[in-house]
Formats: C-alpha cells, sequence, structure tokens
C-alpha cells in the first residue's frame, strides 16, 4: 500500500492515472456495453392515412374506388450479419400516397447508434455483407426506436423509394450492418 502512495505521490503517476481513467471513461462511452443487456421493444401499429375531408364527395358514386388501407409494395426476410437478427421488413404504401418501411417481429441486439437505412446494396450472407450498405446510396430513416418488436419509418417526401432494394440495421458508431433484408417487389 505504501507503494502505491508514493507512486500516486508523483506527478507521473497522477498522470498515468489520469489517462487510464479517461481512456475508461471514453471506451465506456464509445462502446455503450451495458447496452448489450437492455432490451427496448416497441409495439406500433401500421399507420393509415387520414381521409382528406370533402374527397368523398368528389368521387362520382359510380366510380370505382382503390383498395383501402396500406399497401404492400417489397418485403424480406432480415439475415444476421454483426449480430443475430430476425424479423420482415415491408415497404408500405399509405392511402396518402406516402411510404413508410416497416420492421415487424424484430429481434435483434442493442447497440450504440443504430439507424434504419433504406439502401441500393445488395444483401450478402456473412461478414461479406457487414460493410456494404454506406458504399452506396442509402437514406437513414431514423434511429432505431427499438431492439425487439414491429415498427414504422417514414421514407420521407423527396425519396424514391423504387430505386432503393434493401433495408439495414446500421450501427452509424462502427459503421457496420447488424442485419439486413433484401426487399422483394410484390
Amino acid at each position: 500500500m505504501a507503494r502505491v502512495r508514493e507512486l500516486l505521490g508523483r506527478p507521473l503517476g497522477i498522470g498515468v492515472l489520469l489517462v487510464a481513467v479517461a481512456t475508461a471513461g471514453f471506451g465506456l462511452y464509445w462502446f455503450q456495453p451495458w447496452k448489450l443487456w437492455q432490451d427496448q421493444t416497441v409495439e406500433e401499429a401500421l399507420p393509415t392515412a387520414q381521409a382528406t375531408p370533402g374527397a368523398a364527395e368528389a368521387e362520382p358514386s359510380g366510380a370505382p374506388s382503390s383498395p383501402a388501407g396500406p399497401r404492400t409494395l417489397a418485403a424480406g426476410e432480415l439475415i444476421s450479419h454483426e449480430h443475430a437478427t430476425s424479423g420482415t421488413v415491408k415497404l408500405v404504401r399509405l392511402d396518402d400516397g406516402s411510404h413508410v418501411v416497416r420492421l415487424e417481429n424484430l429481434d435483434t441486439s442493442n447497440g450504440p447508434d443504430l439507424r434504419v437505412w433504406l439502401t441500393d446494396a445488395p444483401v450478402k450472407e456473412g461478414q461479406a455483407g457487414w460493410h456494404v450498405f454506406d458504399d452506396g446510396e442509402y437514406v437513414s430513416l431514423g434511429k432505431l426506436k427499438g431492439n425487439k418488436g414491429s415498427q414504422n419509418y417514414a421514407v420521407p417526401n423527396d425519396v424514391d423509394p423504387s430505386r432503393f432494394t434493401s433495408v439495414s440495421i446500421w450501427c452509424d458508431r462502427f459503421d457496420v450492418s447488424f442485419g439486413a433484408a433484401e426487399l422483394g417487389r410484390a
């Protein structure tokens, strides 16, 4: 114990201790290892677009109407990349013409800075698919709301979803895909 006091009494010892504490603090902030044991479940219903007032009167009574409700344009099953990931991804057009990416029965690890990306990259199995999604065109639809459950992510109105072929659960902090799904057109 006396040697520790003697070492900490020197400026070099204090400097080493401060660097070690700062490095440990930065490492904890950067990796956020506690998230591996924290699950966040989000259960959202599929959104429905609100009918515009007066729209019903604008259509002639004998005209056929389009089917009411959201329509799935493309879908795919999530495969695992950096972390075990499963669930279904759907690209859905709502009645008002807007689009959402819907994750259903998602189950993945929690992690720092996870995002949902709509991309033009092909989905590859294994480590070959871990880093491909930021090579081409992609649109971040926002932070992952929860690592489990069913949730919706709005596609911006100025984005043409037909130009994108896959969805990735992307860790922006470490530039790696946790899992991804190829969107097969319906």
